[in-house]
């Protein structure tokens, strides 16, 4: 049997299509309750307003606040809702309910609510429609069985006519379970959606959960949501696998022998973790990587929970870095709160938010401890998974940055989420000779080689240097240790070097009086050959005028 796809209409509203897969069922109603403060009103404007830009024109049914009232509401989030009135493209009619003269008397329907939706849906040819807020229809009545019989007749009009509505209403405030007022909405919907402002440890976050849409898979978690300038945004941050591609192009850390280290940097789209103790580094060695973004001309996003943007730019001034010319070019971006401010929640929706925003290729957290404020380790853990996991699907780049306490085991985290990280290096204070210095080394990274050595850096006017290794008979020597260490070391060179000098001057010295001396022996050797020679020949000239004489004397006698 082929599969029908029930047809949607989409929101407008980010993130929520997404998790609804698509959009509310076209043509039918779909239930948006919550307390107060949640966003209920702004859902509908939202969901009317983008009706209006698929050309589908819209009607508003409010029984609570005027037209007026809504039309400043939706100026607020960017909707100008006057001008679409003023096109007919959408109408907005307020049934005031509020005077006195309500009561209830005889037989109570809604035909006449009928007869006016349907004169306005009629003028317009309107496909969506907005109600706002039920309650308010019943509020002056107390017969349980005229308003339930009442509900349903209007959740099946609006279906019979296909249209395409939100229907708001408030929570109960007596039942312990987060339900309407009178319990019915939700079952005469086709789509239900909970909104919800809840207060944690003094701080406020709204959620938004699908509990129910027939026809259509979707997503059943809790949703944190942002209302904000731009009205409603849903991050469906819970939803997200583990599908995403991955990179193998190497970007730079900012600090060259530290890429080196590396083996030419960290790949693309990579998680890097940066802990260690106060002071050691890790703001700087953070904006030395967003730096080298802004360098290559990409986007950069540094969220501090600690320093101020105009703080940051100023320290990081004083170790050679120019962050406001960065910043002026848009290629940085400095966000500031404090981790009080919100909850875990909605804390990640922000940062997702300014990603959506800002379209970074890097981004830097510091610290990422500020989130263990008013949160157990595991929400922490759990949400840095998902931001982590939202990172790589987007390849974005991160250097997060976690402190670790005195005293503590460098090698953990107090959120745990080493496991998660591709690259970890570890900062630490290196007490040696009556200082404290900074030493460096990487304890892992995924998919590449890497050096196992301790590295010695430091933190001067051109940003992090990476000092040469030296090591004792103790180990590794840093600070003033080192520099001692290297003296004595030059030290020895230099009387090496002029012992050798000296050696090589008397070897030169002995040779050339060896030389003389053979010259000499040479000379004398010569002068005696040639004496012997001499003596030779004339010896043998004796003998030979000898040998004459006597064959001469041989031949007379014969």
């Amino acid at each position: 049997m082929e599969t029908v796809l029930l047809p949607k209409a989409s929101t407008g509203i980010t993130g929520l299509d997404e998790i609804t897969r698509g959009g509310l069922p076209a043509g039918r109603p779909t239930l948006v309750y919550g307390g107060p403060g949640t966003g209920k009103t702004l859902f509908g404007l939202q969901f009317i307003a983008h009706g209006v830009k698929q050309n589908e024109k819209g009607v508003i049914l409010t029984f609570e606040e005027t037209a007026e009232d809504l039309i400043t509401y939706a100026r607020s989030i960017g909707i100008d809702l006057a001008k679409m009135i003023k096109e007919k493209r959408v109408i907005i009619d307020y049934f005031d309910l509020s005077g006195n003269d309500v009561h209830e008397a005889g037989t109570y329907d809604l035909e006449g609510l009928f007869l006016r939706l349907q004169a306005a849906v009629e003028e317009i040819g309107a496909k969506r429609v907005h109600l706002d807020t039920l309650e308010a229809l019943f509020a002056f009545f107390e017969k349980e069985e005229i308003i339930r019989k009442e509900f349903s007749r209007l959740f099946h009009w609006l279906k019979r006519r296909k249209l395409t509505t939100v229907v708001t209403a408030e929570i109960s405030l007596t039942s312990e379970i987060p339900v309407t007022r009178y319990g019915l909405e939700e079952y005469v919907s086709d789509c239900v959606i909970f909104l919800d402002n809840r207060v944690e440890k003094q701080v406020a976050t709204r959620r938004l959960r699908i509990l129910k849409y027939r026809g259509s898979s979707h997503g059943t978690n809790e949703y944190p949501f942002l209302i904000d300038d731009d009205g409603i945004t849903v991050f469906p941050i819970t939803s997200v696998k583990l599908e995403y591609q991955v990179s193998t192009e190497r970007i730079s850390t900012g600090i060259p022998d530290l890429d080196q280290m590396l083996d030419g940097g960290i790949y693309r789209g990579s998680t890097v973790l940066i802990s260690g103790t106060a002071g050691t580094g890790k703001s700087t060695m953070g904006i030395s990587f967003a730096n080298a973004a802004c360098e290559r001309n990409e986007k950069a996003l540094y969220v501090s929970f600690e320093e101020s943007p105009a703080q940051i730019v100023r320290n990081m001034a004083s170790v050679g870095f120019d962050l406001q010319k960065h910043i002026d070019s848009g290629l940085l971006e400095i966000h500031s709160q404090r981790p009080t401010m919100y909850g875990l929640e909605l804390h990640l929706a922000k940062m997702i938010d300014l990603i959506n925003k800002v379209s970074p290729s890097v981004i830097v957290i510091d610290p990422i401890n500020s989130f263990l404020t008013d949160s157990e380790e595991r929400d922490v853990k759990l949400m840095l998974m998902r931001f982590t996991d939202l990172l790589k699907e987007k390849n974005i780049s991160a250097f997060m940055l976690s402190l670790t306490g005195g005293g503590e085991h460098t090698e953990r985290t107090n959120v745990a989420i080493s496991s998660i990280v591709d690259t970890w290096i570890i900062l630490r204070d290196v007490e040696q000779a009556g200082e404290r210095n900074r030493a460096l080394f990487i304890l892992k990274s995924r998919g590449h080689k890497h050096s196992n050595q301790v590295r010695e850096f430091l933190i001067t006017s051109q940003g992090i240097k990476l000092v040469e290794i030296y090591e004792g008979a103790e180990g590794l020597l840093t600070g003033s240790a080192r520099v001692a260490q290297k003296t004595r070391e030059e030290m020895v060179l230099e009387n090496l070097n002029q012992e050798l000098k000296r050696l090589e001057k008397l070897i030169s010295s002995r040779k050339k009086l060896f030389d003389n001396q053979i010259e000499l022996l040479k000379a004398n050797f010569e002068s005696e050959i040639e004496t012997l020679e001499l003596k030779h020949k004339q010896v043998l000239q004796q003998k030979t005028r000898l040998e004459a004489q006597r064959q001469m004397i041989q031949k007379l006698r014969s």
